[in-house]
């Protein structure tokens, strides 16, 4: 059994260490010759990528040394590589060495883990380019006592960055093992999450939107813009509840996990969901008394994350084209304003900080009474019924074929055929988001790549 000794080998490892800017700068450089499926079809670059391949086997076999716990992974990135160059630089297939990489076998704070994979990142390329990230995991003994506990979460890997290449240079914050090039996709172990990038860009976000909208913030609120690590350890409580959830409760037949062709806010009720269960079993936490004061502390943390997280960035970020997340964001700030603990009033916001948390659990509840009435409904009757629940608080689009009811869609038809009638911005933004937005999307958009 490998110990921590062995763990923590790594440590030395850094964005400097001459190894792993050479991997870096190789992997790079391969990018510029891959076209999209991650394939380097230009025979004239053949003899340069042979080149850069050699530069990166060389490197990984330096540098594995230190990453002990990782060596049959190492050894199968090595091969895969090899495998890739004798094919002629067709579409990768790295099959092998993701069944090798399971960083949630060694769940210990400062542990790090050397990734080379040709893949996309989620919320960043589209591109399966190979990527290079070096990265650390974090573990902090109150999380660990929480996942012993009432919380299982095998899968879930918090993880910092400490460096990487350009496809993690953009706003995404995961690292998926499905995201890489395979030729199949096996059940997978682990999922790991950027809680630095989480933490560092709710800060950014949330001080200019408390500024701009004249929010005032409780001291313990405003102690989570400006304490780095407290944020960080406040983002893994949420996303060790929220990540567990999506395989928990009382799920519809065909479970969110699975791709398939849905309404958009269906995806939105989903992730909403999934925090909201976060953020009631916090509210169970630090009412309950039973966990000791560091864990309620974060537990009363995560409640202000969730809310100002969904309010401020999630309802502004991206485009308008069937934006589930912007969908969700929208819902809990009208939900939160229709029920009282919201105000606008005097072109200033504030909130009810005591009423808060019961109001927001009562949102979560709505959902979860919809997913738990799913299993007697039809798939269509199931959509209609979530599109009544977000229409019932969000204000659809004048011109939604959905907002004028069953009569009015291809019910007897396709389900697919429903699917088309939403329009790409089914819940457009209010006249307070739209002028939100306006100020906040440059401070939105600078919060790409950022690091801790």
């Amino acid at each position: 059994m490998t110990n921590v000794l062995d763990l923590t080998a790594a440590a030395d490892i850094t964005e400097t260490t001459p190894a792993w800017v050479a991997l870096k700068n190789a992997a790079i450089a391969l990018q510029a010759m891959q076209i999209k499926d991650g394939s380097i079809p230009e025979a004239s670059n053949h003899a340069s990528a042979r080149e850069l391949v050699a530069v990166m086997v060389e490197s990984i076999s330096e540098l594995a040394p230190s990453f002990p716990h990782d060596a049959s992974y190492l050894d199968a990135v090595i091969a895969d590589l090899g495998r890739w160059v004798e094919g002629g630089f067709g579409e990768p297939d790295f099959l092998a060495s993701i069944l090798e990489f399971a960083p949630a076998a060694n769940r210990v704070n400062g542990v790090r883990h050397l990734v080379v994979f040709p893949m996309y990142t989620q919320n960043g390329s589209t591109n399966r380019f190979v990527e290079a990230v070096l990265i650390e995991v974090m573990w902090p003994d109150f999380i660990a006592e929480l996942e012993a506990g009432d919380y299982n979460n095998k899968l879930f890997v918090p993880v910092r960055f400490i460096d990487f290449t350009p496809g993690y240079d953009t706003n995404s914050a995961v690292l998926f093992p499905e995201t890489v090039a395979m030729r199949e996709v096996p059940a997978f172990t682990w999922g790991a999450i950027f809680q630095d990038r989480e933490a560092a860009r709710f800060a950014v976000v949330t001080e200019a939107a408390a500024e701009i909208t004249g929010l005032e913030l409780p001291a313990d609120a405003a102690e989570l813009l400006t304490n780095q690590k407290l944020s960080e350890e406040t983002f893994i409580m949420w996303d060790l509840i929220h990540d567990r959830t999506h395989m928990s409760g009382d799920l519809p037949f065909d479970p969110f996990m699975i791709k398939q062709r849905m309404p958009f806010f269906l995806y939105g009720l989903e992730e909403l969901r999934c925090d909201l269960t976060a953020f009631r079993e916090c509210v169970k936490i630090e009412r309950g008394g039973s966990a000791d004061p560091e864990t309620r502390h974060h537990a009363r943390l995560v409640q202000y994350a969730v809310v100002f997280d969904r309010i401020f960035r999630f309802a502004m970020t991206g485009t308008r084209k069937r934006n589930y997340d912007a969908v969700a964001g929208q819902l809990m700030f009208a939900w939160m304003h229709q029920h009282g603990v919201l105000h606008w009033t005097n072109n200033k916001l504030s909130i009810d900080w005591a009423a808060l948390p019961d109001v927001v659990v009562e949102l979560g509840d709505a959902i979860d009474e919809l997913y738990w009435r799913s299993i007697d409904r039809p798939k269509i009757a199931h959509w209609l019924a979530a599109y009544e629940l977000v229409a019932g608080t969000l204000t659809p689009h004048p011109a939604s074929t959905w907002a004028k009811g069953a009569d009015a869609l291809p019910v007897a038809g396709e389900p697919g055929e429903l699917t088309d009638q939403l329009l790409d911005d089914e819940f457009p933004l209010s006249m307070f988001y739209e002028a939100l937005q306006r100020k906040m999307a440059p401070v939105i958009e600078s919060t790409k790549g950022i690091r801790a």
